[in-house]
């Protein structure tokens, strides 16, 4: 399995779903070796092994991932026929000659890529590197896997170098796409190109929401046949109630992800401006960080609601669990969201939820309320219902927590192993 990131050390909603599907996974029998380009080592390892790609010296350097292949595709293909060979010595000196190729190759070109692991201006350099030790991991661990399953595309590349060396099926992982990032104009074309190739390329392709299925069929031409999805779900094994000591008494209203277009933060900070005309008994948080940030605080400033607005930054681990704890409504106002596993953790704890109709969640969420992105009006309305009427706000917290309790990972990774079964 190829991620990118692994908890406790995660820029978003990626990292928590790759470690509830390495644990579902665990839980139904499937063990997965986790590859991801910087390991901190303080990564839980109870459910999978960690590999990290710094520490494996790549089998060769190339300027490109292509290259990369089609030399390693060139030294594999390496002729082990000799004469006079009985047929109880050919398998025997096979397994040696191999062994002597892949130790003289390590020798001769090995070299260690240091990887941030970050999402950097030089991510897409990053990504060609991964695939190069991606290749690599394929021919040291061959005949330790049987799948290759690559998270977003980031890491598709390294599936498809680990697919032609090993000749292992491949699931690439949808988690995003180009078009949830930004609008049709809009699109990385080189990020675009790498998805593409590795939807088409790949065994099967797994979506997080039908929302995201559609994408990938009509956006990416992939045959429908390939496609399946599978709904993310919400960790409950670490749940615990964490005790916070609240210093007001007005109600809080959370946001809690990246400050990005694709979140729809001006939306609930119009949404706010609403609800503060209204009634005054009302906080409001904006959790998280990212490329709006400076925009945001002065859409609240131009507004005036700045002596009921909050900004805390980047929020991790515990950090998020007592925002939630704080919290006595949660807001994802999406403008493009695969699925969005924030409400689901939300919810989690017996916060009331609010999400955008455009997001993949609102599939399987019956208990959340559900608005238009746009419709700031319908936000705001249900905001105010919410802090303003604890029948309603007690019904949404109570069937909102019994409903996500449903959705557990091992259910959805027992759906993963099927998809597994299915193309070895």
């Amino acid at each position: 399995m190829f991620g990118w990131e692994f908890p406790p050390h995660i820029a978003g909603g990626l990292g928590t779903a790759c470690k509830g599907i390495v644990e579902g996974l665990a839980h139904n029998g499937v063990e997965t070796l986790f590859v991801m380009p910087s390991a901190s080592g303080d990564e839980d390892q109870t459910y999978t092994r960690i590999i990290n790609a710094s520490d494996v010296a790549v089998a060769d350097v190339c300027s490109t991932v292509d290259e990369f292949i089609d030399k390693v595709k060139f030294i594999k293909v390496d002729s082990n026929l000799q004469p006079y060979f009985d047929p109880q010595d050919f398998d025997r000196i096979l397994e040696e000659e191999k062994k002597r190729q892949t130790t003289e190759y390590r020798l001769r070109f090995g070299q260690k890529f240091k990887f941030s692991g970050k999402y950097g201006a030089n991510l897409l350099d990053e990504v060609s590197r991964y695939a190069q030790v991606g290749g690599t991991i394929a021919l040291e661990y061959a005949g330790q896997f049987d799948v290759i399953h690559a998270h977003d595309w980031l890491t598709y590349l390294a599936g498809i170098a680990a697919k032609e060396i090993s000749g292992k099926p491949l699931v690439v992982h949808v988690h995003a796409t180009s078009f949830d990032r930004g609008t049709d104009d809009m699109v990385d074309s080189r990020v675009y190109a790498i998805e593409r190739r590795g939807m088409e390329l790949a065994d099967r392709v797994v979506t997080v929401s039908d929302l995201t299925r559609n994408i990938v069929i009509n956006k990416y031409g992939i045959d429908p046949a390939k496609v399946v999805t599978v709904h993310n779900a919400v960790d409950f094994s670490g749940k615990e109630d964490i005790e916070v000591e609240r210093g007001v008494k007005d109600k809080v209203v959370t946001f809690l992800g990246r400050i990005t277009f694709q979140k729809g933060p001006e939306y609930f900070i119009d949404a706010a401006a609403k609800v503060l005309k209204r009634t005054r008994n009302v906080r409001f948080v904006m959790a998280g960080s990212g490329d709006m940030m400076t925009r945001a605080i002065r859409q609240v400033a131009r507004l005036g609601i700045s002596d009921r607005f909050h900004f805390t930054g980047f929020l991790r681990g515990q950090e998020v669990q007592k925002m939630f704890a704080l919290s006595d409504v949660y807001i994802m106002p999406s403008v493009s969201e695969p699925f969005g596993i924030s409400p689901l953790e939300a919810m989690r704890t017996n916060v009331p939820s609010i999400i955008s109709k455009q997001s993949g969640a609102a599939e399987v969420l019956k208990y959340a309320l559900k608005v238009d992105f746009w419709d700031v009006d319908a936000l705001a309305d249900d905001i105010y219902a919410l802090v303003k009427y604890p029948a309603l706000s007690d019904f949404a917290a109570k069937e909102g927590y019994d409903e996500v309790n449903n959705l557990k990972w091992n259910n959805a990774t027992a759906k993963l192993k099927k998809v597994y079964e299915s193309i070895i």
